[in-house]
């Protein structure tokens, strides 16, 4: 049988090593936390899911320089989603493309609640390829938008379809999802 005083050392012991174990996974906790955000980017950015669209510098050039071809068409189907108290809907459902053909469409946008609110769209592709030839000469997803309370407002999306395009790709389908930026309306005023 251990002593009063043995007994108090190995407590002690037992103590001090949870404690490290503790500290360590703190530490890794706080470590996994610190890089989530760079690293649900990189996940994003490599499976094309919910990536900001920034504006191609080089479209608008490659658009004036690009040749139409007549001899094949794309059909571009459009959908919305919205996510909280918005409503987003393309006019057309769909339009039947030549390669570097430029193109026009309009989404309305509703916002639903009493109140103003800034939202960002997000553009998915599919199939994943076509977004890096589906190029986008403007668009309402490359910054947020404001909207009064109840207000509606029309959003042209310009674009053409790279002719590199491959061959196997007949249709491609644009969606967008709305979302609402939390706190953006209050820095805005």
């Amino acid at each position: 049988m251990l002593g009063i005083g043995a007994r108090l050392s190995a407590t002690r012991a037992a103590n001090r090593t949870i404690l490290r174990k503790l500290l360590v996974v703190s530490v890794l906790m706080f470590g996994f936390g610190w890089a989530l955000i760079p690293l649900y980017r990189k996940i994003c950015e490599v499976t094309g899911i919910n990536v900001l669209t920034v504006r191609n510098s080089d479209a608008e050039s490659s658009a004036k320089n690009t040749q139409v071809n007549t001899a094949r068409t794309v059909v571009v189907e459009f959908d919305a989603n919205a996510q909280g108290a918005w409503r987003l809907r393309p006019h057309i459902n769909h339009v039947a493309v030549h390669p570097g053909e430029l193109v026009q469409v309009q989404y309305d946008l509703v916002n639903l609640e009493p109140r103003p609110m800034a939202g960002q769209a997000i553009p998915s592709y599919a199939p994943i390829r076509a977004a890096q030839y589906l190029q986008k000469l403007e668009c309402f997803c490359f910054r947020q938008q404001t909207l009064a309370a109840g207000e509606t407002r029309q959003f042209p999306v310009v674009f053409f379809i790279d002719p590199k395009l491959p061959e196997d790709v007949k249709t491609i389908t644009l969606s967008y999802t709305f979302f609402e930026v939390a706190g953006a309306v209050a820095a805005v005023q």
